[in-house]
């Protein structure tokens, strides 16, 4: 092992590798059981005991046969989606905040979240309405917004410069839809409205066969940039130092971020504060080593998106809440208690 690659492995030695691999698998265990939970509830009420046999067995009843039509139908897509969109948020999240050495940062504050909602909604409103050409326009919409505010927010050292990039972004993001909806007819008014507030209601098998695969694959390349992420934590000048080819790993994560985070607001519309809330729980209880830090904020993002899904659809039984509402009721009073913290 290189010099430089040993000093990035320990920004943080007092976290051994039985404590994050137990906090792994407590998680694991947590996001089962929820993923369980969240199948057998909602306006149908599933006995949990009875999922598996929904599941795998063959002589049902006639309430069975409806229970499992709605397991497999409307509950387990929707969970599933839930978990995959839950872990590829607070991983971009995570690598974002250790890109812009912020822990204020996201996705959604730096206009990633809000560029791909554009491209999808331009989509939409010109005639493209299916994921084969959403997932395409919401990449170049989150690749675009990225590459704007970076370059922006590197203009002037600190936290500010890059907050206010963000802001401005998201502004210039959120003008141009509203343009767009003045633009949409009725009909794609009722598919843009999914944009603005997020939901995971129209998930799909079909859905979770691509964007499943795609984003699994492209955490795996994110967890493998823990050694380039570690070094981030020191700064550009010390990471130079220590061998690491600094434009090459930024433009590399910028790529991964928005490739993740591009078709995920394809299929589920704008969820913010996943990314920021979550890494920032993990990191407070691994500490800021990202070899520990990035696999075990896929599961719990998993389980912080699964957790949202479930109180969206049980809080206001048999309607729903948009699940981008649940998350920002949370993550708002969060980011702010944050930011408050970071001012003293």
């Amino acid at each position: 092992m290189s010099r430089g690659a040993a000093l990035a492995d320990t920004p943080a030695r007092d976290v051994t590798v039985n404590k994050a691999l137990c906090v792994f698998l407590a998680l694991c265990a947590v996001l089962i059981v929820l993923v369980l939970v969240s199948s057998s509830q909602g306006a149908v009420r599933i006995p949990v005991t009875e999922v598996p046999d929904l599941l795998f067995g063959d002589l049902l009843s006639d309430e069975e046969t409806l229970w499992r039509n709605v397991l497999m139908e409307v509950r387990l897509p929707r969970v599933l989606l839930a978990v995959v969109a839950g872990a590829g948020l607070t991983v971009t999240g995570t690598v974002m905040q250790a890109l812009f050495r912020n822990p204020l940062a996201e996705p959604g504050l730096i206009g990633i979240s809000s560029g791909g909602a554009l491209g999808a909604v331009a989509a939409i409103v010109l005639g493209a309405p299916t994921l084969f050409w959403l997932a395409p326009a919401a990449f170049a919409g989150s690749l675009l917004a990225t590459a704007a505010c970076y370059a922006l927010g590197r203009r002037h050292p600190g936290m500010s410069s890059l907050l206010l990039a963000g802001v401005a972004i998201n502004v210039i993001c959120g003008s141009l839809i509203g343009l767009f909806t003045y633009m949409a007819t009725d009909t794609q008014l009722r598919s843009l409205t999914f944009w603005n507030m997020g939901s995971l209601a129209g998930a799909t098998w079909q859905q979770l066969t691509l964007l499943g695969p795609w984003t699994l694959i492209l955490c795996l390349l994110l967890l493998r940039e823990w050694r380039g992420l570690n070094a981030l934590l020191l700064g550009e000048r010390e990471a130079r130092h220590l061998g690491f080819a600094i434009e090459p790993l930024r433009r590399r994560l910028v790529v991964l971020v928005a490739l993740i985070v591009g078709p995920l607001v394809a299929a589920t519309g704008v969820i913010g504060f996943v990314g920021l809330v979550v890494p920032h729980l993990v990191r407070l209880s691994l500490g800021a080593d990202h070899r520990w830090l990035l696999p075990n904020t896929v599961v719990a993002g998993a389980i912080a998106l699964s957790l949202a899904d479930w109180l969206a659809r049980m809080v206001v039984i048999p309607a729903e809440l948009p699940i981008g509402m649940v998350t920002s009721l949370i993550g708002g009073p969060f980011f702010l208690w944050m930011l408050t913290r970071r001012m003293r």
